[in-house]
Parts: C-alpha cells; sequence; structure tokens
C-alpha cells in the first residue's frame, strides 16, 4: 500500500476537474492530484463528438474532444499530476482534519492518500431502465443514450436500424441525429413530460431538420421481443402522467434508446457524510462551492446537472480558486481553523426548484457570484426578482424560461455594499404584467 500526502486531491478528470486543477494552481497551489477512472482524461466528452462547445469559454464553436483538449494541455504545461485508470472507493476524514482518499489502479494496487482539500468532479451517470418499471421483457436493443453514443463514436458500432428514443434529454436529442446520420431510421422521440428535457437548439437542430417526430406527454408502456427487441407500444400520458387506455401505438423496431435523466455520481459525497440535496441530488453548497464538510468543494454535474460545459468549467474555476484559498488557510495544519460564517440561506419561490449556491456568506463573494437555478415547468412573460433584505435589487424578464435550460443571476459587491447587515436573499418568479 502507497501513502501519499497532497494539498489537493481532485475526484475526476472531466471538464470540471481539470477546470479546477488549472484554477487551483493559478492561484498559487502546486501539491495538486488529480484521479480519473477512465484511460484517459477528458470525461465525457471524449464521446461527445458533436459540435457546439466553448462558445462561451473561448468564444469559438468546437467539438467535445477538442473542447476537453484545450484543458488537458493545460494541465499538461503546468505539470499537474494525475493518474488514470484509478477507482476512487471512498473517502473520509482523518483525526487531524485532513481529507483521506482510498483509491486503486493496476499500476500502484491500493493507494491511501491525504489531503488537505478535496475537490468533487465525479460527473453524473443516467438513470436506467430499471427505474422506469417498463413492462416486457430484457431482449437485447436497449441501451441508454450514453451507451450508445459511446458505441457510435468511439467504438465504432452502431446498435440498431430502426430506432425509438424514450425522453428527451439533451444526449437523447443528439443521438437522435447521430443515429440518423449513421443510415438508422429514428422512429419517434417519446417525452413524459409535457415539455421537453432539452435545450431548445437541440430540438431544432436534432429532431426538426430531420424530421423526427417528438411526442409530448408519452411514454412506452411496452416493449415486445425476447431475445432482441422486436417493437415497443407508446401511449398517451395524463396529468397523473398514467398511460391513457386506447391511446397506444405501436412501432416496429430493434433498438430503444432511453434518455430519461441524469442523477450525480454522489455515493462518495454521502460516505463522507456531506449533505445532500433532495432536488438536485447533489451535495448542498455555499458561495465558496464548499459542502457541509470542511474542506470538501464540489463543481460540475456532481454538484448539478448542467446543459452547457462552458458554465462547468466557469463554476469549477471557482472551485479550484476557493480550495487554493482554503490550504492557503490551512498554513500547517492539515485544516483550515474555523472561521466566523454569515450563511444567508437563499429563498426561492414562485416555481424555481433549486439554486446554486444554497447559502451566501456576503463577505466571501468576490466581486461577484452567479447564481444558478432551474424552474419546475414551461413559464412565459415572467421576471426573476432578486431581493435582498426584501427590497429588490435586480429584475431580469424572461419572455419563456423551461426546465431543460438553465437561469442564472449576478450578484454583485457593489449591490451588496448597500446592504451591510444583510439577513435575507430571495429569488422569486413573478408575471410579467409589462
Amino acid at each position: 500500500m502507497e501513502r501519499t500526502e497532497y494539498n489537493l486531491i481532485i475526484i475526476g478528470g472531466g471538464p470540471a476537474g481539470l477546470a479546477a486543477a488549472v484554477a487551483a494552481y493559478d492561484a498559487g497551489e502546486r501539491s495538486i492530484l488529480i484521479l480519473e477512472r477512465e484511460t484517459r482524461l477528458g470525461g465525457i466528452l471524449n464521446q461527445c463528438i458533436h459540435n457546439g462547445f466553448g462558445l462561451h469559454t473561448f468564444q469559438e464553436e468546437l467539438t467535445g474532444p477538442e473542447y476537453a483538449q484545450r484543458f488537458i494541455d493545460k494541465v499538461l504545461e503546468r505539470g499537474i499530476e494525475y493518474k488514470l485508470d484509478t477507482m476512487v472507493m471512498s473517502i473520509g476524514q482523518g483525526e487531524d482534519g485532513s481529507k483521506e482518499v482510498m483509491a486503486v489502479n493496476e499500476a500502484d494496487g491500493l493507494l491511501l492518500l491525504k489531503a488537505r482539500a478535496l475537490i468533487l468532479a465525479m460527473g453524473c451517470r443516467e438513470r436506467s431502465r430499471g427505474a422506469l418499471n417498463i413492462p416486457g421483457f430484457r431482449p437485447a436493443g436497449i441501451f441508454s443514450a450514453g451507451t450508445a453514443q459511446r458505441l457510435v463514436n468511439i467504438e465504432g458500432y452502431l446498435p440498431g436500424r430502426r430506432v425509438v428514443i424514450l425522453g428527451s434529454g439533451d444526449i437523447g436529442l443528439i443521438m437522435a441525429r447521430r443515429m440518423t446520420l449513421e443510415g438508422a431510421k429514428v422512429l419517434v422521440c417519446a417525452e413524459l413530460m409535457p415539455y421537453s428535457g432539452g435545450l431548445k437548439r437541440n430540438i431544432v437542430q436534432c429532431l426538426d431538420d430531420f424530421g423526427i417526430p417528438l411526442k409530448l406527454s408519452h411514454t412506452v408502456v411496452r416493449i415486445e421481443g425476447k431475445e432482441r427487441v422486436e417493437g415497443v407500444v407508446i401511449a398517451q400520458v395524463g396529468p397523473d402522467r398514467k398511460p391513457i387506455p386506447g391511446t397506444e401505438e405501436h412501432y416496429d423496431c430493434d433498438t430503444l434508446l432511453l434518455s430519461v435523466g441524469l442523477l450525480p455520481e454522489n455515493e462518495l459525497t454521502i460516505g463522507l457524510g456531506a449533505e445532500i440535496s433532495r432536488i438536485t441530488n447533489g451535495p448542498v453548497v455555499n458561495e465558496s462551492l464548499e459542502t457541509s464538510v470542511p474542506g470538501v468543494f464540489a463543481a460540475g454535474n456532481v454538484l448539478h446537472v448542467h446543459d452547457l460545459v462552458d458554465y462547468v468549467s466557469e463554476e469549477a474555476h471557482l472551485a479550484g480558486e476557493r480550495a487554493a484559498e482554503y490550504i492557503t488557510a490551512c498554513k500547517d495544519a492539515m485544516c483550515a481553523p474555523p472561521e466566523k460564517e454569515k450563511q444567508i440561506p437563499v429563498a426561492f419561490s414562485g416555481g424555481i426548484r433549486y439554486t446554486v449556491p444554497c447559502t451566501i456568506d456576503p463577505d466571501k463573494i468576490g466581486d461577484w457570484l452567479k447564481i444558478r437555478f432551474r424552474v419546475g415547468d414551461v413559464m412565459t412573460q415572467r421576471k426573476v426578482v432578486l431581493c435582498l433584505d426584501s427590497e429588490p435589487v435586480l429584475v431580469k424578464k424572461r419572455r419563456v424560461m423551461a426546465p431543460g435550460e438553465m437561469e442564472e443571476l449576478v450578484l454583485t459587491r457593489k449591490v451588496l455594499a448597500a446592504h451591510p447587515d444583510l439577513s435575507s436573499i430571495e429569488i422569486r418568479i413573478e408575471e410579467d404584467k409589462a
């Protein structure tokens, strides 16, 4: 067993982990280790060969691998240490306040690592068929959209010829286009909710441009076939999301792709004892993206599911900087001394499902802080109001808001300066009657 100490360990070498490592290094931290379970850095971006990445971060349109390579190059230029093919088994806290990471790989065997701070960047996983309770056998030909994406883009296999897609998440929409371009016939995309779960641009570019129908308020009620999928039956659902008898439609197909949601990979976070949000399934964090466990930060899809990787990198940059600041405060100890904090919960109403961060210390936000949130339903002609001590300080008009697209507000130090004794922060959505 090898035992090594670092100031900062980052779990995950995808876009969040890479951006956090670069930011921490640029903030002055040199003792950094990235742990990645795949055979190369880059995370899920390696199989996202479509374009549309980097418009915010680099002001140019890149494919997923190109975007990842930009950050991989930055990591290599800085000489940041990383280990590939390394699976983290558990994380915990030592008696001296240090963070303990147990990992394993083929080259080193079992690793017991210690760090002053951790950044969680494990990303997310897809919800499987088992969570849907779809009746039928378990034939070949049922894939999650991400698995199909890997098979086509990395392994070079075509999963099927006649395809039905359940769910309209971004990966499912993108795979509808990809399967069509590879010669398959995508018959329909069915969505349980009365709205799509993906970006509007993906609906247009991946379904509308290829004549693929999107059926909202529909779901799969039966899968036919024992050895291989032979067909599926979809039906319309009512407001209670239960199938309506008599609305069944049969499709002859050999493949069913599932794009039914993403879940943050937080088993390690739960094992550490960090508080988890019941809405996002990610950790509860403050303005520094620090979890309820001091010295443990989170960024990217392990915190909450993003729709743009540019936002992931921006979020991870903040986590990396704050982790470096925490380590500096540690000095010679393994953990930073306790500080007197003024954590103010971010209240929300009017259809907002959650906010990130969940709490804010006004003294620690720097020049500005982005508060990101999602709504629970499609809304039109609305305005988002940010209130400090019940006083509206920012109003943002939105013609359309949808659950598939993340919203954000920017809270500046200049605005906070007018409220030196701040005691409440609230974001609410109101009708725009103007």
